[in-house]
């Protein structure tokens, strides 16, 4: 795989429009680890106003908009990480619950997809004009080690090999079958109650 992020730093946390490492293949076939943002452009409907601005995660693979990603397998990724948080809002607040494979955070896929975006991805006071590599990732039913803690979604996690190699080249049929919920036990609770896992 070619490296094209450079002297990566650590994140302890990523949040949407910013920028997080991919794996995709590049348009000599090798693959390549580089920057992203986080969050797609939402579909422009005449008329309308979209309600989110980035759209993080993909659940109705069925629908047109997403389509015309899914089925292609030039726009697969996979999304490395160590955790990743949940909110868990059974209480009077919110608190942040992260997951991992366990205590020592090996490193997991989510199942993601990217594509190229030109606009404006900054702020009011910091515009960022230009084109854009944006990604985000699929997510499924709450599984047995998230939904005690947050029921309504888990991302797709990819957690050996075979399953990364569907992922990125097999037909849709095949790679959609992915889009289910981790077994249990797959994951454990390594933090709570931080915005950042440290």
């Amino acid at each position: 795989m070619v490296d094209q992020t450079g002297n990566l730093p650590l994140f302890p946390a990523i949040f949407p429009n910013r920028l997080a490492p991919i794996v995709r293949v590049g348009i000599d076939s090798q693959r390549e680890l580089l920057m992203a943002r986080w969050g797609f452009p939402p579909p422009n409907i005449p008329g309308r106003k979209p309600r989110n601005p980035y759209l993080t995660n993909v659940r109705k693979t069925d629908s047109r908009y997403w389509q015309t990603y899914l089925k292609k397998p030039e726009h697969r990724c996979l999304v490395p990480l160590t955790s990743f948080a949940e909110p868990d809002n059974r209480g009077p607040e919110c608190i942040w619950t992260w997951f991992a494979r366990d205590e020592s955070r090996p490193i997991m896929f989510f199942a993601g997809i990217w594509r190229e975006w030109e606009g404006d991805r900054g702020t009011k006071t910091i515009p960022d004009m230009g084109k854009h590599l944006v990604f985000s990732f699929l997510t499924t039913d709450a599984g047995a080690d998230v939904a005690p803690i947050h029921p309504d979604a888990t991302p797709v996690l990819l957690l050996d090999e075979e399953a990364r190699e569907a992922r990125m080249n097999a037909p849709w049929e095949i790679a959609r079958d992915l889009q289910r919920p981790p077994s249990a036990g797959a994951l454990k609770v390594v933090a709570a109650g931080e915005k950042q896992d440290r």
